[in-house]
């Protein structure tokens, strides 16, 4: 991507979000984007999704065997739930009626741990609940590229814990290609198959990091953080201003 620009409302000038922005992610990779807030992470999520096309360059998207672009999800930092619908209907909504008699949504959302939840609206439901019900959404369509932006953000550390790990199950059950966006290196390093790290705007890649540690992999653990150490030591000047870019031992995603 060569280059992506705003040009500025009055209130804000002009500014170049991105500018010579190229990478590859491998088919059923999952690939965390870790910057500092502010450096085009969430433009870059809209770009891919196709819902910004103001932009100099593009991001190209294998077609399927029928030549049609495939199918993309994207999950917000906000739910996003319909609060007039069902746990259930807001699932079912982006089915085809075939999936949706055969029970497709109703299998994902017992997945997520809200079986007993089906004919609840998002308004009975806590921060943690309404995120599980946009995460079944996000896999209802069998997407062949998830989008994520900041999806637990703000939740607390053990409801968050939780979904990034029903996150995991979920994509190791049903494989496919991640964009997750993150300002925390622990979740990064947790969810990660890779860590592309970007910089300040105009965002460019700075570094390229493989995730070599085994699944399954327990937050806060000791893996975790000496992985984390090791980046540190290695690229402390690059990971400035990031959550979880700390050497005590004590830390652990929040």
């Amino acid at each position: 991507m060569r280059r992506k620009r705003f040009a500025g409302d009055g209130r804000t000038p002009p500014h170049t979000a991105i500018e010579n922005l190229q990478f590859d992610v491998p088919v059923g990779q999952f690939c965390c984007l870790l910057g500092p807030s502010g450096c085009g992470k969430t433009t870059l999520l809209n770009i891919a999704a196709g819902l910004d096309h103001d932009v100099d360059g593009s991001v190209g998207i294998p077609s399927d065997d029928t030549g049609s672009r495939p199918a993309v999800s994207y999950m917000f930092q906000t739910p996003r739930l319909l609060p007039w619908m069902s746990v259930r209907d807001n699932v079912d909504i982006v089915l085809d009626p075939g999936a949706r008699a055969e029970g497709h949504g109703v299998r994902l959302l017992e997945r997520m741990e809200l079986g007993s939840y089906l004919d609840a609206y998002p308004t009975r439901l806590s921060g943690g609940q309404r995120r599980r019900v946009a995460l079944a959404r996000a896999f209802a369509i069998r997407p062949a590229l998830l989008l994520l932006d900041e999806p637990f953000v703000s939740l607390d550390q053990p409801v968050g814990n939780r979904l990034r790990e029903i996150l995991l199950d979920q994509w190791q059950a049903q494989p496919t290609t991640v964009l997750f966006v993150t300002h925390d290196l622990d979740e990064a390093i947790f969810l990660g198959d890779r860590i592309l790290f970007l910089s300040q705007p105009p965002s460019r890649v700075v570094q390229d990091v493989a995730v070599d540690l085994a699944r399954p992999r327990t937050p806060g653990s000791p893996a975790i953080h000496a992985f984390r150490t090791g980046l540190l030591d290695r690229h402390g000047g690059l990971l400035a201003g990031l959550a979880g870019a700390t050497t005590d031992p004590g830390h652990s995603t929040p």
